[in-house]
């Protein structure tokens, strides 16, 4: 007489425990093509930029501050412009 296999090492997991898949669930889900990771969000910039600190006055920064998302590169074409208006 064969002897009873016993339980798998494998264990069932209940289909109906299974999270709902929500829009929400598909577009925070990482996408791949193939093996390959397909990053999301904005692709690195062209320009190389280089980090430093600078001290400004506290009403220079208010003033570029204000404008909103995207003060900082307004702030480097403010600089750019008058480097270019100025240059010898």
């Amino acid at each position: 007489m064969k002897e009873k296999k016993r339980n798998s090492k494998i264990k069932w997991i209940d289909p109906d425990d299974v999270p709902e898949l929500t829009a929400e669930w598909f577009r925070s889900a990482d996408l791949y093509d193939g093996d390959r990771l397909i990053r999301r969000g904005r692709p690195a910039g062209t320009a190389k930029k280089k980090s430093t600190t600078v001290r400004f006055d506290e009403d220079v920064l208010l003033h570029f501050r204000k404008m909103g998302k995207g003060w900082q590169t307004k702030m480097n074409e403010a600089l750019r412009e008058w480097l270019y208006g100025h240059a010898r």
